[in-house]
């Protein structure tokens, strides 16, 4: 069990405007997750995604499979 602590980031897209999404990538090695939470709230939820379903959600959107971002 480890006990590191999520290293959170926003994307370099974000222009600050609250509508952002922070997530922590340093966990997939040792979880298996991406955690994902509010940027604005930062006591919210935290909603652990599965590194391999998070890396297809990404190359979606690279892809534009979800309409313009």
């Amino acid at each position: 069990m480890t006990t590191e602590s999520p290293r959170w980031f926003k994307s370099s897209y974000s222009d600050n405007g609250g509508q952002c999404v922070e997530v922590a990538t340093n966990l997939v090695d040792s979880r298996g997750v991406v955690p994902v939470r509010d940027s604005k709230d930062q006591a919210s939820p935290v909603l652990n995604v599965a590194a391999g379903s998070f890396a297809s959600f990404v190359a979606g959107v690279r892809a534009g499979e979800f309409g313009a971002v």
